[in-house]
């Protein structure tokens, strides 16, 4: 038997340690109710489950995004349907104008009631919002930009396009007359270089051959074809309100195709809806300058509703189609982010049932070593008695 270093003992608390380090292991997993506590415990898992934590809150972020981009849609389409209403209202006082019934001074009692409309649908359009940011004024509409226009006393905006023009450049051509309050009296032609001749020419782009000038209405010019393709341009005489006829404009139009507003709907980069809301303005819909002071005027407005009835039922028809898109990505989210969190669960939590047993076995292990330890230590004292 040896008393300077005691074997047994070492042994004892050697396993004694071990025990108690998975004993401490294993209460930190139970207080916390993570599997993975410290990095040591599972380092691979940790870096998994440290990416699966971004994309489950980014997927939250996302989905609010989305509930946001639905907000949106509802405001601008609660706006349109008053909207809407007002432009029946119009078109049916302009069938009560039209005819031949009435005098001109019944017409100009009627015609007070349409302008007032018309102030209305402008106030709205310029008034509705969404936190602070105007959505019918054309804020988040596709941009075209005019980079160079001949004479420099006309300045030419593009203020629409539709999604049948194909973004790029393009050049066009018009002699237009002014009357003497600036508006736009007679194009007299309509006049552009080739590929298409006389017509509306792009750079290294195909343009449908029946594009026109289709109508104008106060300075807005509307050039396009029947099926789809459409731009409006607002030229506007510089020159005060003096009356000019005969003037041959020259102007270079960038249509770049960007201005909607992204909804971020995705938990990575670019994953984004842009959400595209025309501008809701009178001379968009060719109703600047309508009236029903007379029965040739009022045949005039009632001949253009169609058209502006058109316009506002296209634009509540795409805000409809993003809002489906919006609500249907809103599940897409949610169930990704649900499966996202499983797996996350499977990696990161604590099976307690598991780890309870894992623990009381333990702890049985720590008290046996505790005892073990004590008795190795009493056995150098044994030696005493070979002393006697």
């Amino acid at each position: 038997m040896k008393i300077n270093y005691n074997a047994s003992a070492v042994i004892a608390n050697n396993y004694l340690n071990k025990s108690d380090n998975k004993l401490r292991d294993s209460l930190a997993r139970l207080s916390s109710g993570l599997k993975v506590v410290n990095p040591k415990d599972n380092p691979s898992g940790l870096a998994m489950a440290r990416r699966m934590n971004s994309q489950i809150e980014n997927l939250d972020q996302a989905t609010q995004n989305a509930g946001d981009g639905v907000s949106v849609i509802e405001i601008a389409d609660g706006a349109l349907s008053e909207i809407h209403e007002m432009l029946q209202r119009i078109n049916e006082l302009a069938v009560k104008a039209s005819t031949g019934t009435i005098t001109d001074d019944d017409r100009l009692t009627i015609d007070n009631e349409v302008q007032q409309l018309k102030e209305e649908i402008t106030r709205i359009a310029n008034e509705t919002e969404f936190n602070g940011q105007s959505l019918l004024d054309g804020t988040f509409d596709l941009k075209g930009y005019t980079t160079s226009t001949q004479p420099t006393d006309i300045n030419v905006k593009t203020t629409y396009y539709s999604d049948d023009v194909i973004t790029g450049t393009y050049e066009l051509g018009l002699t237009v007359s002014f009357d003497e309050d600036g508006r736009i009296e007679d194009i007299v032609e309509f006049d552009a270089t080739p590929p298409v001749a006389g017509l509306l020419s792009a750079n290294d782009i195909e343009v449908p051959e029946d594009v026109r000038v289709k109508t104008w209405d106060g300075n807005v010019v509307t050039i396009g074809n029947d099926a789809g393709f459409e731009l409006k341009v607002r030229v506007t005489n510089l020159d005060g309100n003096n009356p000019r006829a005969g003037v041959a404009i020259k102007a270079t139009i960038d249509l770049v195709g960007f201005g909607a507003m992204d909804m971020e709907i995705g938990a990575n980069e670019g994953q984004e809806l842009p959400i595209r809301i025309p501008n809701i303005s009178l001379e968009n819909m060719e109703l600047s300058a309508a009236n029903l002071r007379t029965q040739e005027e009022s045949s005039d407005t009632l001949s253009r509703m169609e058209g502006a009835i058109k316009y506002v039922s296209g634009v509540r028809s795409r805000l409809g189609a993003y809002q489906n898109r919006l609500e249907h990505t809103i599940a897409s989210l949610d169930v990704t982010s649900e499966n996202m969190t499983a797996a996350y669960s499977r990696i990161m939590d604590t099976d307690m049932a598991e780890e309870m047993t894992n623990y009381t076995t333990l702890q049985v292990l720590t008290q046996a070593s505790t005892s073990v330890l004590a008795q190795a230590n009493e056995r150098p004292s044994q030696v005493l008695q070979l002393l006697q």
